[in-house]
């Protein structure tokens, strides 16, 4: 028996699923947009081959979804074709979005690749290692049961590992699949929980280790930093290292850029640079697609809102002019150094008409009324739209909260211009 194993935990791959956020700009990184979770996926089997693991764990969502065709699964079996012919072992449990793909059921897999049953828990014993693993797939795309549950308890004389795909108690942005807690694992009694589902990396618990690796590369802004897998080492039958490896080709990164201090249009556009200089100096070479957040309360505040498709555009221009960064969005989140209140107590025409449209009240036909355009636009905007991470759609929605927030921004941009073009601060 080895007195040293290694191997390595993925999930979330969800392989050649597109990269959102980035697709209409003309200067995108189109080539490294497409194939982006493809080459994410070759550096973990040239990872896998490398470090010459023992097996390679899969802990669901390896694809996204049904396929366009078969090239996706003829590319992932080529990629296991080099695992095997290195002696490295693969085993898989299906997430929510491989339950969801018909093709993926009928597809054969590489004699050194195993799929968990979704019927029941399922365990493999690899006598030559010492290693026993634990694992269940999804049988549909939501399993709302407690998955965990029917694990068998660990084995004597083996280095025991779970593998699951679960929100655990829950997670923000993740359905809650196979729910279960932090106690329930550990009642098992395992030395390592290779848990998939949630997207970020996520170190629950060290005795045992309980792990969510994050998914391998991020697809849209929402999956912003370090993307990867994590490579265990075992040695006589006790997990000595868990370490992150990163292995993204494309990162996603929030860049927040105080203007506070910025007076002039020059001012803005260095502070911006430098931003997106420090956001370059964290990615590790990799092609960064950022978006700017504008904060502070800035002198310039006013003339940022009153023309941020202006401002956009030749924020954009020096993003291109960086080298592997390309601008997703511009957010502008800056606000007055003077009080909405303060400037509505002084006895002007100004002050007056902003009194005005600060006690204007727009409901969501009012607001349809005002520009009538928007309706125009929902009509003639693709289906696909209606669904994107931030609709713009949303806008028109006659739910009281998000009607309140649209009133609250048309009277910002109102009273930006006014304060712009009237000279007020």
């Amino acid at each position: 028996m080895k007195s040293m194993i290694k191997f390595i935990h993925t999930a979330d791959i969800h392989l050649d699923s597109p990269l959102k956020g980035l697709e209409a700009h003309e200067d995108a990184p189109v080539a490294e947009i497409r194939g982006a979770t493809r080459r994410a996926f070759d550096n973990l089997i040239d990872l896998a081959v490398e470090e010459e693991v023992d097996f390679l764990l899969i802990a669901g969502d390896l694809y996204d979804g049904d396929w366009k065709d078969y090239n996706t699964g003829l590319f992932f079996a080529a990629r296991m074709g080099r695992l095997a012919r290195a002696g490295i072992k693969v085993f898989i449990v299906s997430g929510n979005h491989d339950a969801a793909s018909q093709i993926t059921r009928s597809m054969p897999l590489p004699e050194n690749v195993t799929l968990f049953s979704s019927r029941k828990p399922q365990s493999v014993r690899l006598d030559d290692l010492g290693v026993v693993i634990h694992g269940q797939s999804y049988s549909t795309r939501a399993v709302t049961e407690n998955l965990a549950a029917g694990y068998p308890p660990s084995e004597a004389g083996y280095c025991n590992i779970g593998l699951l795909h679960s929100s655990l108690t829950g997670r923000a942005g993740h359905e809650d699949y196979a729910p279960c807690t932090v106690d329930d694992l550990k009642s098992k009694g395992y030395d390592y929980w290779a848990l998939g589902h949630v997207h970020q990396r996520e170190i629950v618990a060290v005795d045992p280790w309980i792990v969510f690796p994050g998914n391998l590369q991020g697809r849209h802004i929402k999956e912003s930093g370090i993307k990867g897998a994590t490579l265990v080492t075992i040695e006589d039958g006790r997990i000595v290292d868990v370490a992150e490896c990163r292995l993204d080709v494309l990162r996603w990164a929030l860049c927040r850029v105080d203007l506070s201090s910025c007076e002039t249009v020059e001012s803005v556009y260095d502070a911006v640079r430098r931003g997106f200089d420090r956001e370059q100096d964290l990615a590790d070479g990799k092609t960064l697609a950022v978006r700017l957040i504008l904060t502070g309360k800035c002198p310039v505040h006013n003339r940022l809102l009153d023309r941020t498709a202006k401002w956009t555009e030749e924020l954009r221009g020096i993003a291109v002019g960086q080298v592997d960064l390309w601008l997703e969005k511009v957010l502008f989140q800056t606000s007055r150094e003077v009080s909405l209140e303060e400037i509505l107590d002084e006895d002007t025409p100004i002050a007056r008409l902003l009194q005005s449209i600060a006690g204007l009240e727009m409901d969501g036909d009012t607001l349809i009324g005002l520009v009538p355009e928007l309706a125009v636009l929902k009509s003639k905007l693709p289906h696909e739209l209606h669904s994107d991470e931030e609709p713009l759609l949303d806008l028109l929605d006659p739910m009281p909260d998000k009607t309140a927030a649209l009133r609250s921004a048309v009277q910002e941009l109102l009273i930006a211009k006014l304060l712009h073009h009237g000279g007020g601060r």
